[in-house]
């Protein structure tokens, strides 16, 4: 950065100038767009820079300079090269750009506003360091709970667990969904994640040629391949890989003594590539990781393996002749995945003529002792089959 705080500091008139200019900023004659750090406390944000010589500046340690630091009084003289001094944040901006050839870099909106931190920057790099900057994409804020993302306030998600739930595929999809002019309103808690991982699955089965409901964004193919972490010799290829279904996963990784690679390789009807191995590692982890964070109380389960809920008594004629209508289904019809069952749980509630909400209540009662639960389907197809028709059968009475 050196080349770039020497011209920062011979032509320090400039930059004083474009702050009046773009933003109505005025600073002092004496004033240097430069940041040296005090020899005596070790402090940057405390010291004034004035006089260069075109070797070294004069600073002062001052005891007022900020209300979040007090300096501590020391004056002297110094280089400002070789690590010694940094130049402040419009400058550095402008300064990486020429340094590191960037040619498109976007920035949030409230720093692309008129004489913004970005009008700045670009008036900086043209007439200061004579580098054309980079094209702006200027985009839309990352709302988190109903709220924008701030690290400044702590507002927003950690970054670290957020890392822990989401790989880094999933991730990449988050942002590459919307367009940059969208708002991205993200809340982890609840079914926000899961959500996240079956669109992104939807996605990557339309781009393997499979048929999937619902609207397809125009460039969902581009889309797809730009949320891989690497990129991929045969993105088709990649697209077909089996993917687990993120909340079957959750359930899974709750029951004792299920082994799911073996579970998965069943539903699959063939062994697991090792591209498809990493993806079930790493989605069991993800799905751990949710459970512990951010998974709703419903998502949580401990089934009733023992004895059919006391829950099931309340249950009514109509209700009790749901369940054994479904056991018979399923034991003739054997459905492997949770989206079987779920269609099978639909199917048999049209048949009988029971509500799908009073149709839920009753499987959740029969397996989870409760009113409520998780994907019906998912919660199904985690179980074993002839446990699932022989509970569906002792509920029905």
């Amino acid at each position: 950065m050196d080349p770039y705080v020497n011209l920062a500091l011979d032509r320090a008139d400039r930059v004083r100038a474009i702050y009046l200019r773009v933003s109505h900023v005025e600073r002092t004659a004496s004033w240097l767009p430069i940041q040296v750090i005090c020899e005596q406390c070790g402090r940057i944000g405390t010291t004034y820079a004035t006089d260069w010589d075109g070797e070294t500046v004069a600073y002062a340690c001052l005891p007022d300079m900020v209300s979040w630091a007090r300096g501590c009084g020391h004056e002297g003289r110094l280089s400002p090269l070789g690590g010694r001094a940094k130049l402040p944040w419009n400058l550095e901006w402008a300064a990486k750009w020429g340094l590191l050839g960037v040619t498109i870099e976007g920035c949030g909106k409230d720093l692309a506003t008129a004489g913004g931190s970005r009008d700045r920057s670009d008036a900086i790099s043209r007439e200061v360091f004579e580098v054309e900057p980079p094209r702006n994409v200027a985009y839309e804020f990352l709302n988190v709970g109903g709220k924008k993302m701030s690290t400044s306030k702590g507002q927003g998600a950690a970054a670290h667990t957020i890392a822990e739930v989401l790989p880094p595929e999933q991730l990449r999809f988050l942002f590459l969904r919307p367009r940059p002019s969208q708002v991205i309103e993200f809340d982890p808690e609840g079914d926000t994640i899961p959500r996240l991982f079956d669109e992104f699955d939807r996605i990557a089965a339309a781009t393997a040629g499979r048929e999937v409901k619902g609207e397809l964004p125009a460039d969902y193919e581009r889309l797809f391949a730009y949320s891989l972490l690497a990129p991929s010799p045969d993105v088709a290829e990649a697209a077909g890989a089996f993917r687990p279904a993120f909340a079957h996963l959750a359930l899974l990784a709750q029951i004792p003594g299920v082994d799911i690679a073996e579970r998965m390789e069943a539903e699959k009807g063939a062994s697991l590539s090792a591209f498809e191995a990493a993806i079930l590692a790493e989605r069991t982890v993800s799905a751990r990781a949710w459970l512990d964070s951010y998974a709703p109380a419903r998502a949580r389960l401990v089934i009733r393996h023992d004895a059919v809920p006391e829950e099931v008594a309340a249950l009514d004629a109509a209700q009790r002749a749901y369940l054994g209508a479904l056991a018979t289904a399923a034991a003739a019809e054997t459905p492997g995945s949770g989206d079987a069952w779920q269609g099978l749980i639909f199917r048999v509630a049209a048949e009988t003529e029971m509500p799908s909400g009073r149709a839920f209540g009753a499987l959740y009662a029969a397996f989870l002792g409760r009113t409520n639960g998780p994907r019906a389907g998912w919660l199904l197809a985690s179980l074993e089959p002839g446990f699932v028709v022989e509970r569906l059968r002792a509920a029905a009475g």
